[in-house]
């Protein structure tokens, strides 16, 4: 079995078509099938069904993908460990963060990384911890930044605790205020107009969560939204939102922040990857500018201690 063959066979599965995967992996059609072919012979079954010109996994074809994806990820990482240099001049790092990360603690870190490591690729997906997760164990990241506690089914991920972060409201600063007080309660928000985000978010798992332990369902305007909208939609009037501080602190004019009365919403991030796969050094470079970092600096001062165990 070579890393060639599989990376003919990935190419096919996510085609679902032979002159098109071809074309992909830059190889001529006959090429590429006969080394799928070749595939087949050594592994003893079919991989793919071919029925009246229909390509379609077989049952073989179905375990062996994910696999597949495993090993050439696992191959890549390999390949580019060995041809960083070593003062980190060039390399790559796929990075994992969920939106509001990315909205609020990544811009000065990557800024930071950037101006020290110029030649390193930085290649970011943006998803909820649910999907990084996924992400990270089919071997598509390298590191991923988290919203603990991951799902219950996680793969093997070693997770370290970043920062704890409050949340707190948003609305819109030219409407009236939320409460009389200098603080909301979660019971505050009954009956109110909530902007939610998109299905998929910590976010909004959070403050759904939040508001059926107070014994109410949460009342949306306009839900579905990333973090950008969301913060536009607020500002515009459409109803309040539960964000992050830091995302708060550096959303600019237009919002008025208030926070949550005690107990209040908390959340934990972490930095994660893969227990069984090293990430590349210029990963682990990035690794250890987080965890030195003072938490107090990754929040513009809004870090503190504790964590009330929700993600």
């Amino acid at each position: 079995m070579h890393l060639q063959q599989l990376t003919y066979f990935v190419a096919v599965a996510e085609a679902r078509h032979f002159t098109r995967a071809a074309e992909a992996v830059h190889v001529s059609q006959p090429s590429l099938s006969q080394q799928i072919r070749a595939l087949e012979n050594e592994l003893g079954a079919e991989l793919f069904s071919r029925a009246r010109g229909n390509i379609a996994l077989t049952d073989a074809g179905e375990t062996l993908l994910p696999l597949a994806r495993r090993i050439l990820a696992d191959a890549e990482s390999a390949r580019r460990e060995v041809q960083e240099l070593v003062r980190l001049r060039r390399g790559r790092i796929r990075l994992g963060a969920t939106p509001s990360i990315c909205t609020g603690l990544l811009p000065d870190v990557l800024r930071a990384y950037h101006d020290r490591h110029p030649g390193i690729e930085l290649l970011l997906e943006e998803g909820g911890s649910h999907d990084l997760v996924r992400q990270l164990a089919r071997g598509a990241l390298d590191i991923a930044l988290l919203v603990l506690p991951l799902p219950a089914a996680s793969p093997a991920l070693t997770t370290v605790e970043l920062l704890h972060e409050d949340l707190v409201v948003v609305s819109a600063a030219d409407a009236p205020a939320p409460v009389r007080g200098k603080s909301v309660r979660i019971a505050d928000l009954q009956g109110r107009p909530l902007v939610m985000f998109r299905h998929g978010y910590d976010l909004r798992e959070l403050t759904v969560a939040a508001c059926r332990a107070e014994g109410f369902e949460p009342t949306f305007t306009v839900e579905g939204g990333e973090m950008d909208a969301v913060l536009g939609f607020v500002r515009a009037g459409l109803g309040m939102a539960v964000v992050p501080r830091m995302v708060a602190g550096r959303a600019g004019q237009g919002l008025r922040m208030t926070p949550l009365a005690p107990p209040g919403l908390r959340r934990t991030i972490a930095l994660a990857h893969r227990t069984d796969v090293a990430p590349p050094r210029a990963a682990r470079e990035l690794q250890r500018m987080l965890l030195e970092a003072d938490p107090g600096s990754l929040l513009g001062g809004s870090a503190g201690p504790g964590v009330n165990g929700q993600g």
